[in-house]
């Protein structure tokens, strides 16, 4: 045999045995994917053993339960009534509450998807002066919270149900609010503190005797005149509840905490541009005290911007004002139309503004 002959079998046998270490490589590799792989079965296939043989348990231990099974997690889906329109385009703006708001007009479109003949729903409201509104925060997305910082506490934190905090477990909101008009499906009425766009869950009609609390010594004769059905409490008994001081001031039965006592009122006064241009725009200036006389700002803003300039959206105007913390003072600086504002798209502004003149 040639030297080539034995140099060509050398190579020949080199390659046979990196091609052998090659493919133990593959097979090592192919056992502990397969070993993986296996593991991940056996568990998978415990936990489901494990989670049927609970729920199997739970429903032979609770019959009355098997009806349930199928919900998911409890979740209750209400479908809203109607959609509240008004010039609170913004979350910023927004009054605390529907009563320092009273000024601002706003109205609810029922919805005929929902409702077969809506305007039929509303019969009968007309015979009251105010209104419940159960309404979605829709604008907050965060309703995990437990504590919240309200306004007046500068900073300090309570528990979310001892506030009106809108950032709530259930983002459902309650105003009471005073009628103005019924037109067909929709209602108008005063006291604004949502947003525009916000959907409307229910409308319940307000009743002094049932809604305003009473001494603790009144409540048998309190009960006595609450004979009428629902709808059929004529003015006397209401002028009667309201002439025994429960709508009149709080009651010694009825109390609250101090800070919420503590509400100052700030001093809103336009400057000369401003009020031209209130003027020119045919605003009504008695809209914009009431956001800003109860300082629309959260603790946030407040403790980080103190006085520094603040805007918010009313309608398709904006308004530019500066607070003055120390002298309790806010100063209106600008109100200008959208349209005009350089900058700005017209197809995102809403041109014929849901404003009630």
């Amino acid at each position: 045999m040639s030297s080539t002959d034995c140099e060509f079998l050398k190579g020949q046998l080199v390659a046979a045995r990196n091609e052998i270490k090659n493919l133990r490589q593959q097979i090592t590799s192919l056992q502990h994917m397969y070993r993986k792989e296996h593991q991940t079965a056996l568990k998978k296939l415990d936990e489901f053993s494990f989670q049927e043989r609970t729920e199997s348990n739970h429903l032979v231990n609770k019959p009355s339960e098997r009806l349930n099974s199928n919900d998911n997690n409890n979740d209750l889906k209400l479908k809203p009534i109607g959609v509240i329109r008004n010039i609170l385009n913004e979350k910023r703006g927004v009054p605390r509450q529907a009563s320092l708001s009273s000024t601002v007009r706003s109205r609810i479109d029922l919805s005929s998807k929902i409702l077969n003949n809506p305007e039929h729903a509303l019969e009968g409201l007309e015979n009251y002066s105010h209104f419940w509104i159960i309404y979605h925060f829709h604008r907050h997305t965060d309703h995990t919270k437990t504590k919240v910082a309200p306004p007046r506490l500068d900073g300090i934190r309570v528990g979310v149900f001892s506030t009106r905090s809108p950032h709530r477990p259930c983002p459902i909101g309650l105003s009471l609010v005073r009628l103005d008009k019924i037109e067909g499906s929709k209602v108008y009425f005063f006291g604004t503190d949502m947003v525009d766009g916000t959907p409307v869950l229910d409308i319940k009609p307000f009743i002094p005797q049932y809604d305003t609390p009473v001494k603790g010594n009144d409540i048998g004769n309190e009960m006595s005149s609450r004979e009428a059905p629902d709808g059929e409490e004529n003015s006397t008994s209401t002028q009667q509840t309201s002439n025994s001081g429960s709508m009149s001031g709080p009651l010694p039965s009825v109390f609250i905490p101090n800070w919420v006592l503590n509400s100052s009122v700030l001093d809103v006064a336009f400057c000369l541009t401003a009020s031209a241009q209130v003027q020119d725009l045919g605003i009504t200036q008695a809209s914009i005290i009431d956001i800003l006389k109860t300082d629309p700002r959260s603790a946030y803003l407040r403790t980080k911007y103190a006085s520094d300039i603040y805007r918010f959206q009313l309608g398709r105007y904006t308004v530019t004002c500066k607070f003055n913390d120390q002298n309790s003072t806010v100063t209106v600086l600008q109100v200008r139309d959208l349209v005009n504002v350089p900058g700005m798209a017209k197809d995102v502004i809403n041109v014929n503004d849901p404003v009630i003149q």
